[in-house]
């Protein structure tokens, strides 16, 4: 009797499982992001410049209400939308965690300064 109980606990449990998948599955159609995400859809660079190398990305992000695309860890994310209108680019944690993070003078953007000196400068349009 105990074995048929665990039986179908199991039958139930893998049911359960198998229909949550199938739902998730039919909210998020081909090419969606979900809630919160972000991916890279292009990045370009151009090394044209001795010592300068300009790149440019382009991400799409499907963030939650009150966020924004933005930055961190040196990766498109979903950030607080205070934080973008406010221009403190620095509270969204948009360097790597070695780097240093410092904003612009006219807060057009930051730039992330590695232990060894190196700078990486990002802007805003």
């Amino acid at each position: 009797m105990q074995l048929l109980r665990v039986a179908w606990a199991l039958t139930g449990a893998a049911i359960c499982c198998f229909l949550i998948l199938l739902i998730h599955s039919r909210l998020l159609k081909e090419g969606q992001l979900a809630a919160g995400t972000c991916e890279i859809v292009t990045l370009d660079r151009d090394s044209s410049q001795p010592r300068r190398t300009i790149a440019r990305q382009t991400a799409r992000c499907a963030c939650k209400k009150g966020q924004i695309a933005g930055t961190t860890r040196a990766r498109p994310a979903c950030v607080d939308a205070g934080i973008v209108r406010k221009r403190q680019w620095c509270e969204m944690v948009p360097c790597l965690e070695d780097e240093g993070c410092d904003l612009l003078v006219n807060k057009s953007g930051w730039t992330c300064t590695q232990p060894g000196g190196r700078v990486k400068t990002t802007t805003v349009s």
